[in-house]
């Protein structure tokens, strides 16, 4: 769970927050967590994935000292 928070506030018809609090009490939920969920999952559903770390390039290795002849 993330540590700091910020407000999200939103307008509604007064009829529909009456009955979504109902319907989260209902379900043991305040109507926080519920929206909470619903968030994440519409931004798993809807955010574009996250772009894959970049790997570093693959190291050459040294070339072999050159041995003399006899």
């Amino acid at each position: 769970m993330e540590l700091k928070t910020a407000r999200l506030t939103i307008l509604i018809d007064p009829g529909k927050k009456q009955a979504f609090e109902e319907v989260c009490r209902d379900q043991d939920m305040t109507p926080s967590q519920v929206v909470r969920r619903l968030i994440r999952d519409y931004m798993e559903r809807e955010a574009p994935p996250a772009p894959a770390p970049k790997r570093a390039a693959p190291r050459k290795a040294a070339p072999a000292p050159a041995r003399r002849s006899r």
